[in-house]
């Protein structure tokens, strides 16, 4: 019996359920909150577009949800975690599950088991619809949250440089020789760096070579003299190739079409760690739910008349949000080169579920 993770179908159906249960409740809870919250912060901005009313708000929690759904998913699974071993605890289900012989790692497998159905959901979720919202919403806020964009791959604050000359647009549409930018502005600078020419332009499309400039106003400084000419081309050593590479989004790219913007960037010549660290945190992230159950399983036993059952749950909750904590440090560390991506994206995870283990054996086994 103590080889058997699952013992008994009816128990395991139970602790499944009870678990799944109260995963959606907190995930419910957290969302609900927090979209509230979030609308309170942007509803100003979102209205204050002559001709958006009630429909581009709740456009905008559609495209926001999936989001609060990924970050707080894991949270969810900590949170039911902790409310679900401590209620078993409390009336005495645990004791009566260990009387029976089971281990406590035969406690755990029911929820680990769903754990692990939850993060292979939330990977599925991730990578279909959040990205797709995600890179929605981005492309929304680029206009100012106009027009909700047909386009999904608008790009905000374009900066780009030829030799010492640079190219800024507001916003940035399409790919290769179909990109549009908006609000264009070309500073001419000489090679100190002085500016000798500002120009200003409501559109530009790619001319082979350079960009065509559209209802253009030129600001010339050796003179103070300001002049509108017909049209220009600015840029002709930018690229559309060039342009492609020069923005790619992670969170708005699903873990597929994610591996061939590494590649690219790699036969360029281009950093890709920082990529890397979030192409395997793709993987490694969802994983993070799988992990909850075995950090705030401190919580599970020990006598609750012990008067210690709410330092365990404090225990467990403090193993999971540290969790969390070191994960993001080593993104971030990993998205600057500090760690290799591998050990940015998967560090964490193995040092926890180490971490879990030991906290279990000792306490428990």
């Amino acid at each position: 019996m103590q080889l058997d993770f699952f013992p008994s179908r009816t128990l395991t159906l139970y602790l499944a359920k009870l678990f799944v249960v109260r995963i959606l409740a907190m995930l419910f809870m957290l969302v609900l909150v927090l979209m509230m919250l979030d609308l309170l912060s942007n509803s100003g901005k979102i209205l204050a577009v002559e001709g958006n009313g009630q429909g581009e708000l709740l456009t905008y929690a559609g495209l926001r949800i999936p989001q609060l759904i990924q970050s707080f998913l894991p949270y969810s699974v900590l949170l039911a975690t902790l409310i679900t071993l401590v209620a078993l605890n409390q009336n005495s289900e645990v004791i009566a599950m260990k009387a029976a012989g089971l281990s406590a790692h035969q406690v755990l497998a029911p929820l680990l088991l769903t754990a692990g159905m939850v993060s292979l959901i939330s990977f599925g979720f991730n990578e279909r619809i959040t990205t797709r919202a995600t890179a929605t919403l981005k492309a929304w806020e680029a206009v100012e949250y106009g027009a909700v964009p047909e386009e999904t791959d608008i790009r905000a604050n374009v900066y780009l440089s030829d030799g010492t000359s640079v190219l800024t647009a507001a916003n940035l549409s399409g790919s290769g020789e179909r990109i549009v930018m908006r609000d264009v502005t070309w500073y001419a600078r000489n090679p100190d760096g002085t500016i000798v020419e500002q120009v200003d332009a409501a559109r530009a499309t790619y001319a082979n070579p350079g960009w065509r400039l559209e209802d253009v106003t030129r600001f010339s400084v050796q003179n103070a003299v300001t002049d509108e000419p017909n049209g220009m081309v600015v840029g002709q050593g930018l690229t559309p190739a060039q342009i492609d590479l020069a923005w790619v989004d992670p969170e708005a790219q699903p873990f597929w079409e994610l591996s061939g913007s590494i590649a690219a960037y790699e036969a360029a010549g281009r950093r890709t760690a920082e990529l890397r660290a979030k192409w395997w945190h793709k993987i490694s992230g969802p994983l993070s739910a799988f992990l909850m159950p075995l950090l705030g399983a401190v919580a599970a036993f020990g006598l609750a008349r012990s008067g210690q059952l709410f330092l365990r749950a404090v225990i467990g909750m403090a193993l999971g949000f540290a969790y969390f904590v070191v994960d993001n440090a080593a993104l971030a560390m990993g998205s600057f080169g500090g760690y290799p991506p591998f050990l940015a994206a998967w560090a964490p995870f193995l040092l926890f579920v180490l971490i879990g283990e030991t906290v279990l054996v000792r306490t428990e086994e």
